[in-house]
């Protein structure tokens, strides 16, 4: 099917775009988890991997939560990339759109997908051997109850993965795995 870009062109557009490894390198985690969760759903893994790859175009020239995402999608808005893509990229960061809330699966898999990739990361980082595969789910889903760990992982979004139909726990293992097998991609 065709969603007005394909993988290597989206590819390209993050690398022009991002310029810091660590951005790169969770765009290509969002990736993969949320080509998981399409497979797990039934969904279209290609237009979910798609949009988790696309997500954070921005992220480094708009920061400012009152702004990101606006550019990312006026960017692949004028590439022709395929309306559903973009509508979940704007609506991960619902503050830059006053008044829109997530509504659709794609929506909330990739405000829940992306987030879920930086507890994972943080759970990889303080294990000894800093690295995926050392990672156990059960390590993930006491990290989600641990408020006071990587902060910046918002549980309530993460848990919006209950809208999929999976629990908190099937949805951490899941993401786990999908990063697990890109580790070496992605540096960890």
């Amino acid at each position: 099917m065709s969603y007005g870009i394909n993988r290597e062109e989206a590819l390209e557009l993050v690398h022009t775009h991002l310029s810091n490894p660590h951005m790169i390198n969770h765009s290509l985690a969002s990736e993969a988890v949320l080509g998981a969760i399409a497979a797990r759903l039934g969904e279209d893994v290609e237009k979910w991997r798609l949009t988790g790859l696309l997500h954070d175009l921005d992220s480094e020239s708009h920061n400012d939560l009152d702004v990101h995402t606006k550019e990312t999608a006026r960017i692949l808005t004028a590439k022709g990339v395929d309306s559903e893509i973009v509508d979940a990229i704007r609506l991960h960061n619902p503050q830059a759109h006053p008044g829109e809330e997530r509504s659709t699966a794609l929506q909330h898999g990739l405000a829940a997908g992306e987030t879920l990739t930086g507890l994972i990361v943080a759970a990889a980082l303080v294990n000894p051997a800093k690295k995926l595969a050392a990672v156990k789910p059960k390590s993930v889903k006491k990290r989600f109850k641990e408020k006071a760990f990587a902060r910046g992982a918002n549980r309530e979004i993460i848990a919006e993965c209950e809208k999929l139909d999976m629990t908190v726990p099937e949805f951490c293992e899941l993401g786990l795995v999908a990063m697990q097998e890109i580790a070496e991609d992605i540096g960890l």
